[in-house]
């Protein structure tokens, strides 16, 4: 223990933490506050600072752009409500993409060749369906580029670039809303959708009608086509809404989308498109028909070359692959290239069923009797002719049909407008007077009423009475009568008198027959006239009648269509059956001697200028009244070939026959078709000369009808 004595008070626990233990004293209550009386100050009005000239003047602007920032914003909520409404209800109708892929309302026709290869479209093209996945990415690029380059950031519509193109607009001294649109991929592809508003014949009259209104540019339209552009973004994704354009963009020349274009243009499928081909390809959605490279094919690759520089400048091609495609620019497939047989084409579309052809809603292919080879030595030789043989800036026209002898069409030029589609095709449409070459048609009914060709006939001046009027003494070509001459002598120096005689003397009826027999089936005409081919005929039935003569005297119908389907189906739906050979019209016997008799118009008469050295060939030369006509039709044992000059206006031909001009474009015809061919004999009969023969010769005398005789005055054939 310790201390020190001192007594200390203890440290206890209550006195080291005072919060515990001994209660503490209550501290007294405090005082309420008493609250002082509020004196409210009355505030002083704010003063004003005095406006100015200037604040006066800016008021009434102030106070109405108030005003209108108070609607405006209202009316924008409102309206950009109801956009939202229609934008989601146009969403909610919108169907699956694979039902907006084709929206064509007519089918095509694709016709081949006899091998099978395409040469020709008509119609509406669609190639397939093709999808952003499916096609080359250098085409997907090449249409963001040139189209809409914002398209993947925007949400169907882009205020910058309606801005933009009406800048432009106003720029170029157009009105806003004129020339640039400024429209999206989204907002095009609502156009080409019609803004969902299908096709009806009742309300538009055609097709063409129903796409100008679907395109029209008023400002109503406009807003309507934002809002369903909005709706389609709703609806869909970028790549489905890029899918539909990539389907349904007219493309030019009847392509309808990239895939049936890439065929069209390049004979190769979207896939497989190089930058330089995807270039052309999106250069044609400003302008399609103009742009289209078998209009122009320079004014295509500029387009495509400027389309080339927005690709590199937005990073989809470095700069050598932009090189490469400036320096090597696309260009057409052979087939695109040559715009073969433009005039046969339209002639399957015409002369086809029309519920598969001009009016077809079907996708149809058709193949066909042409031969390409053929058609280019056609189009060659009248293209050589004229430019080498026919006075600069002549507007004689000319037309070719080559067939095969059981009438196949192999090739067919109907004018020197070659490649044109929907021309004039002098080869089927034109009715022309036939001049002599109707005369091998006389000989025929001869031959075939057991007459020789060695059989004499009188060519002498013969006249006809007229009444009230001298009489009327026909003349032949070189104004010169022989006398009693053979009718192989006057077949192949087509003398008219020997002509008129025969016709009179087997008799004009059966000449007549045998004229329609073998497809000849104009008005023929009722008098002497018959005999120098004043009917009318075209130059396709005047082929197809000279075939009949060569396959041995049967009835040849021309044709040109094979077979025909619809794509996807293998059963064919019509074919040829009841076009080629028909019935026999003259003896056999009688076909060969006149072949025969036919090839010395070439080796001796009026048909020098079609002999081709080495080959057997028969025709015959016709020149009509005036020279409005000339004609020459000849065959070979493998084909006939038949060639009309004159003008369209049927004015006269100056220094033309028809063993001039048409048997040199004959000439010139066969000898590129016969070029790597081994020749072929004709089938023909030489036939015994007897020991003596009879004279045929008119005693004239007979009276004319009036209309006949101005007729027959002007008409010398050769």
């Amino acid at each position: 223990m310790s201390g020190n004595g001192n007594k200390r008070t203890p440290l206890v626990a209550e006195k080291r933490y005072p919060g515990n233990g001994t209660a503490k004293k209550k501290p007294a209550p405090k005082k309420k506050p008493v609250k002082k009386p509020v004196t409210r100050r009355k505030t002083a009005p704010k003063r004003t600072k005095p406006r100015g000239l200037l604040g006066w003047l800016l008021f009434p602007f102030i106070w109405a752009a108030r005003i209108i920032w108070a609607v405006s914003w209202r009316l924008g909520l409102v309206v950009g409500l109801i956009i939202a409404g229609f934008s989601f209800y146009f969403a909610a109708q919108m169907p699956p993409v694979d039902e907006l892929i084709d929206g064509r309302t007519r089918g095509s026709v694709t016709m081949t060749d006899y091998r099978g290869e395409v040469f020709a479209w008509r119609g509406d093209q669609f190639g397939g369906m093709v999808t952003v996945d499916t096609v080359s990415g250098h085409l997907t690029n090449a249409v963001v580029a040139t189209e809409d380059k914002r398209f993947y950031r925007h949400f169907g519509i882009s205020p910058r670039g309606v801005a933009s193109a009406v800048r432009i607009n106003l720029r170029e001294g157009r009105g806003p809303l004129s020339g640039h649109g400024g429209s999206t991929i989204t907002q095009q592809t609502a156009k080409l959708l019609c803004l969902g508003v299908p096709f009806d014949p009742t309300r538009w009259d055609s097709e063409a009608e129903y796409e100008n209104d679907c395109r029209q540019g008023s400002l109503w339209r406009k807003a309507r086509e934002a809002v369903f552009a909005v709706g389609m973004e709703l609806a869909y994704t970028k790549d489905e809404i890029l899918t539909i354009y990539l389907n349904r963009a007219y493309l030019g020349a009847g392509a309808r989308g990239f895939e049936a274009a890439s065929q069209r243009y390049f004979g190769i499928p979207a896939m497989a498109l190089s930058p330089a081909q995807s270039a052309m390809l999106a250069g044609l959605l400003t302008a399609p028909s103009t742009l289209a490279p078998t209009s122009n094919l320079q004014r295509s690759q500029n387009r495509a070359a400027v389309v080339v520089g927005l690709m590199e400048d937005q990073g989809y091609l470095s700069q050598a692959q932009a090189d490469e495609a400036r320096a090597n620019p696309a260009t057409l497939s052979e087939t695109a290239r040559a715009n073969a047989a433009t005039f046969f084409a339209d002639w399957i579309m015409r002369s086809g069923p029309e519920s598969f052809t001009r009016n077809t809603t079907e996708d149809v292919f058709i193949r066909t009797t042409l031969d390409p080879a053929i058609q280019t030595a056609a189009e060659e030789a009248m293209i050589s002719v004229f430019e080498n043989e026919v006075r600069e800036g002549s507007e004689a026209q000319a037309a070719i049909v080559v067939m095969s002898a059981d009438g196949a069409v192999r090739a067919m030029v109907g004018g020197r407008n070659i490649g044109e589609t929907g021309a004039f095709n002098r080869a089927t449409q034109a009715n022309r007077q036939t001049g002599s070459s109707f005369k091998p048609f006389i000989f025929a009914a001869a031959l075939d009423l057991g007459m020789s060709p060695y059989t004499m006939i009188d060519d002498e001046r013969t006249c006809w009475k007229r009444r009230g009027a001298s009489d009327w003494c026909p003349e032949n070509y070189d104004r010169t009568f022989k006398g009693p001459i053979t009718l192989i002598q006057a077949l192949a120096e087509s003398r008219n008198i020997p002509a008129i005689v025969l016709s009179e003397d087997v008799g004009r009826e059966l000449v007549r027959n045998v004229a329609n027999g073998f497809g000849l089936n104009g008005d023929l005409a009722a008098g002497p006239a018959l005999a120098l081919g004043v009917s009318e005929s075209t130059l396709l039935d005047m082929t197809g009648a000279y075939a009949g003569i060569l396959n041995g005297g049967s009835q040849v119908t021309p044709y040109g269509l094979v077979d025909l389907r619809i794509r996807g189906d293998s059963e064919t739906l019509m074919d040829s059956q009841g076009a080629g050979i028909g019935e026999r019209i003259i003896g056999q016997d009688a076909a060969r001697q006149l072949t025969w008799m036919m090839t010395k118009v070439v080796e001796e008469g009026t048909g020098r200028r079609a002999r081709i050295d080495g080959w057997q060939i028969a025709g015959k030369s016709g020149t009509t009244q005036g020279a409005r006509d000339a004609w020459f039709i000849g065959f070979t044992g493998d084909y006939v070939t038949a060639v009309w000059m004159g003008y369209d206006d049927n004015r006269p031909l100056s220094g033309v026959t028809g063993g001039g001009l048409p048997a040199t474009i004959w000439r010139e015809t066969m000898t590129r078709v016969l070029a790597d061919k081994n020749p072929t004999p004709l089938p023909m009969t030489i036939p015994p000369e007897p020991a003596q023969s009879g004279l045929l010769h008119s005693e004239g005398g007979e009276v004319l009808d009036q209309d006949i005789l101005n007729l027959l005055d002007s008409i010398v054939g050769n």
